[in-house]
């Protein structure tokens, strides 16, 4: 696989990946044994099948290490989304506890405030093989109006913008953010950013989930995005490796030209 945990994996060498690394495809799936069956499955129907895959908080918290383990195993880069959110002390503490597992990725709130920022960031340059560290800003499934109800005044991307900003100063170099805030975040932070951008969805696709803030994967990669992680769309599709093979078709269409190479 192109990026080995052993180092904080800059996003100039994201920017080198191919079409199919660019990819993360998440793993919607309550058990183990459907995860690694719908992998199989993809492994047999696609030329370029994944090679990288998201571990969310349903499917770790159902069957645990065990799961990165095997998927390690198998040779897959893994992105480890728990968007750990706590004192400082514990996000920490709990940084080194995952330390076993030696994941490529792993997600912390951005809202934690800069020391926790900090102490997740000087957790995991201790470790002989840190994670890459994805500050979440403003998850997709939010609106101006749902920021508004939590006391966020504002639009979504001047606070994707104010809580990038306070992980950048902190020491965390990699950030989880729509889309919509992909160019910006990429002309504020340039090529040294790695940015992974969920709410990835096909051309012409219907809405009906919780995504708000979405884009195609053309679009997401010509404003500066690293990788994508994409899920639903290729889980639930009718025929999950036609969609999937669609997606990665539409991803190598702007290799060439996109904005994370810069």
């Amino acid at each position: 696989m192109s990026d080995q945990p052993g180092s904080r994996t800059p996003a100039s060498s994201a920017s080198e990946l191919a079409p199919h690394e660019r990819l993360i495809l998440a793993l919607d799936f309550p058990s183990s044994s459907q995860a690694l069956a719908f992998l199989d499955d993809l492994q047999n129907r696609c030329a370029c099948p994944p090679v990288w895959v998201k571990v969310g908080l349903e499917l770790f918290l159902s069957e645990g290490p065990r799961l990165v383990d095997k998927l390690r195993s198998q040779d897959y880069n893994i992105f480890l989304d728990l968007k750990l959110h706590d004192i400082p002390n514990t996000v920490a503490a709990a940084i080194r506890a995952l330390a076993p597992l030696e994941v490529n990725l792993l997600t912390i709130h951005a809202s934690g405030g800069a020391a926790m920022l900090s102490a997740a960031a000087e957790a995991a340059e201790s470790l002989s093989r840190p994670p890459c560290l994805l500050a979440v800003t403003v998850l997709t499934s939010m609106n101006a109006q749902q920021l508004a109800s939590i006391g966020v005044q504002g639009n979504p991307q001047e606070q994707v913008l104010r809580l990038a900003r306070q992980a950048w100063h902190a020491g965390v170099t990699g950030l989880i953010a729509s889309p919509h805030e992909a160019a910006m975040l990429r002309g504020e932070f340039g090529s040294g950013l790695r940015l992974v951008t969920p709410g990835i969805r096909s051309s012409g696709a219907q809405g009906g989930d919780d995504q708000q803030r979405v884009a195609t994967p053309r679009a997401a990669l010509l404003a500066g995005a690293s990788q994508l992680v994409i899920g639903r769309p290729v889980t639930r599709a009718a025929d999950p490796a036609a969609a999937y093979d669609a997606f990665l078709a539409e991803i190598a269409m702007p290799s060439e030209t996109t904005r994370s190479s810069k």
